[in-house]
């Protein structure tokens, strides 16, 4: 039996890896046409209680540990005019060490023998035979039936319409995203502002979030609660225009994050699906990661989804000769384990509050 993944994302990669230490088949299905098809995203902090544990079962601590960013555990809040109401160093005592995550997935990609992943393979329709067998449709017009099928594959996941009828909901918010290369150097002011680490400047329905990421690089997040139809179809220029124009008024050091950005901005929008989601156990398929449990951006979700590779890796090899008995295992645990983070606080009414920053002081101060 192989097991045939669909995604090439931590989680999906977590997974792939767990199941090759084991001696189990693996093949990754990946859209993107290389590892270095496109940014991976920024800074991850790896919980102990779920990230940490994950990359242990995959056998890559070690690895890990080798990526992380001394002193990026520190944490800024302030306000619209850069007053600094909470100020937090790395002290070296922290639990959740900093890594990139394209380093991380790096990792990851390194683990596995070659040709695991395969890569500018777009699936664009799943169907099942309701024996446990699915056929995978890809882009190009190909497709191959599998006995195992896990959906790694993030938010629109192709999978997932076989478990479940549930679809992410906008939950409000829009990100435009922006990078500052050699921050110290040409760009001071703002790169003192961010610190060391995260920087959350924010105020009631808004906020820019940066980090100082390696190289000196500070990589922003503006955050802005809006329908979602907001520039809708805008070019990069419009965007980088509108965004700025958000923050009219607030500090120079902080408006230089978003107004001169080294790369085009990427406008993204949140979604989420229903808390609680889950679904009836249908033979030979399951979801990880966003795929089954998509949340606004809390810090936990790539954390989660590797933890659900790890997990479902283990019961897989736990189960030999029994995927039913190993899904079943695994799903449960997986849907009280999302269920429990979905209930908790919902960091973006702290962040963008009407008392904010601070309510992000409090929590932070907590």
């Amino acid at each position: 039996m192989t097991v045939t993944i669909i995604g090439a994302g931590l989680g999906g990669l977590v997974l792939a890896r767990v199941l090759h230490l084991h001696g189990i088949p693996v093949e990754v299905y990946e859209a993107e046409a290389s590892p270095a098809a496109r940014r991976q995203g920024g800074m991850l902090d790896i919980h102990p209680w779920n990230g940490q544990p994950a990359l242990e079962a995959a056998g890559l601590t070690e690895g890990f540990r080798e990526l992380v960013l001394p002193g990026r555990e520190s944490s800024r809040v302030v306000d619209r005019h850069g007053t600094v109401l909470l100020d937090q160093p790395d002290d070296g005592t922290g639990e959740r060490p900093e890594v990139q995550r394209g380093e991380l997935r790096q990792l990851l990609l390194g683990s596995l023998p070659p040709g695991t992943v395969h890569w500018g393979h777009k699936v664009t329709a799943v169907r099942t035979f309701g024996d446990g067998r699915h056929e995978v449709g890809l882009a190009d017009g190909r497709s191959f039936v599998t006995s195992l099928l896990v959906g790694a594959d993030g938010a629109w996941s192709k999978v997932r319409p076989l478990l479940s009828a549930a679809v992410p909901e906008y939950v409000g918010v829009t990100v435009v995203e922006t990078f500052l290369f050699d921050g110290d150097v040409r760009h001071p002011a703002a790169a003192k502002a961010v610190g060391a680490g995260a920087l959350y400047a924010l105020a009631p329905g808004k906020g820019l979030v940066a980090h100082r990421e390696s190289g000196g690089t500070l990589h922003t997040y503006a955050q802005l609660f809006k329908p979602q139809d907001w520039l809708a179809g805008a070019d990069d220029a419009t965007v980088a225009a509108q965004a700025v124009e958000e923050f009219d008024g607030w500090a120079p050091e902080l408006t230089a994050l978003i107004a001169g950005s080294d790369t085009p901005p990427v406008l993204r929008r949140l979604f989420t699906l229903p808390a609680g989601h889950r679904w009836d156990r249908l033979p030979g398929v399951t979801l990880l990661g966003d795929a089954a449990h998509l949340m606004p951006p809390n810090g936990e979700g790539a954390n989660l989804a590797m933890l659900d590779g790890a997990e479902l890796g283990q019961a897989l090899a736990a189960h030999p000769g029994d995927v039913e008995a190993a899904l079943a295992e695994y799903e449960q645990a997986m849907f009280a384990r999302a269920a429990a983070e979905a209930a908790d606080e919902d960091v973006y009414a702290i962040m963008f509050g009407e008392d904010a920053p601070h309510g992000m002081v409090a929590m932070l101060a907590g």
